[in-house]
């Protein structure tokens, strides 16, 4: 037997495609599938020195030179010796950028992901993430293995929250998880607002906010619902991530991954999926054309859009 919360689910999906499929997709007759990255062998170990050579070149029972004293006291920072008579900041900041992380680059492990790997340290940003539109330098496609990533290179600043946005509109958002009756049809989404959860968590999660209970109505005066309804009156384009916890065909396998600008065509409040009815803010993205087509999983199902299982057995929506 279907529960009603099964039924109301299912409705809500069919009206939420309905909806997106009537702002028009814009999609691809062929969408591309993810396909393993291929990474570089190791290069070849260089053969090591035979014995006789070594014994030959190597000097026998010779010390290292040792500092003078007043090379010592020159200075309250310990040094090595290959320092001696520099003069080395070692109060200024060092960063280090690699082209992959070590676990790709050493072929240990592989990743569905084709686009570049953006940067994964804590380093200073270079351009401001509260800016509507593109991000210099980082072309969509491009994914990080954690939202710290994405946060470094400007394109989603918050390492948990889903809306990033000021007065002036929503600058990004990040789709992973979501609400159950979400729909990605990856040009197109729908999107649940912030807020109206039981701020004291679960009993079985008390510091999960985010799977908490909802306990009141949301509403466009919170914050972050109020700069998506924004941008639905501007116009001005979001930036979208998706992450591997969605669940989409359009999910990246893992990580995180760059999709494009978005345009936020509509913003509505209607009952949520809660025992209690409380309303919650709703949102439809559209992508905007022109831009590279999104990948889907490669195990993704070749059905053109997602089908519920309970949508035959759930009432007609009205």
């Amino acid at each position: 037997m279907v529960s009603e919360y099964e039924k109301q689910r299912a409705r809500n999906i069919e009206q939420n495609v309905a909806l997106l499929q009537s702002l028009g997709l814009d999609k691809p007759l062929l969408e591309p599938k993810e396909k393993p990255r291929k990474t570089k062998p190791l290069g070849k170990k260089r053969k090591a020195t035979s014995e006789a050579e070594i014994v030959e070149d190597a000097p026998t029972n010779v010390k290292a030179p040792r500092l003078s004293s007043e090379v010592l006291t020159d200075t309250s920072v310990r040094r090595s010796s290959r320092n001696a008579g520099k003069k080395v900041d070692y109060t200024s900041e060092q960063q280090r950028r690699d082209p992959l992380p070590l676990a790709y680059s050493s072929g240990v492990k592989t990743t569905e992901n084709t686009g570049p790997l953006g940067s994964e340290g804590g380093g200073i940003r270079t351009y401001d993430p509260k800016t509507f539109g593109t991000i210099p330098g980082v072309q969509v496609g491009t994914w990080w293995e954690t939202r710290q990533g994405c946060s470094s290179d400007s394109i989603h600043a918050p390492w948990v929250a889903g809306i990033s946005g000021g007065s002036g509109g929503a600058y990004s958002v990040a789709l992973s998880g979501g609400y159950d009756d979400d729909v990605d049809l990856g040009y197109a989404f729908t999107y649940t607002g912030s807020g109206g959860r039981d701020l004291k968590g679960t009993k079985d999660a008390p510091k999960n906010l985010r799977t908490a209970p909802q306990s009141s109505d949301q509403s466009f005066e919170n914050s972050f619902n109020k700069a998506l309804k924004r941008s639905s009156e501007t116009g001005n384009p979001v930036r979208v991530i998706r992450g591997f916890k969605l669940k989409s065909r359009y999910a990246p396998s893992e990580g995180y991954r760059y999709d494009g600008l978005y345009k936020v065509e509509k913003a509505w409040m209607e009952k949520g999926l809660n025992p209690k009815g409380y309303l919650v803010c709703k949102f439809a993205f559209k992508r905007i054309p022109g831009q590279p087509p999104l990948p889907v999983r490669a195990d993704a199902e070749d059905a053109v859009e997602p089908k519920d299982e309970t949508a035959s057995k759930a009432e007609p929506s009205v």
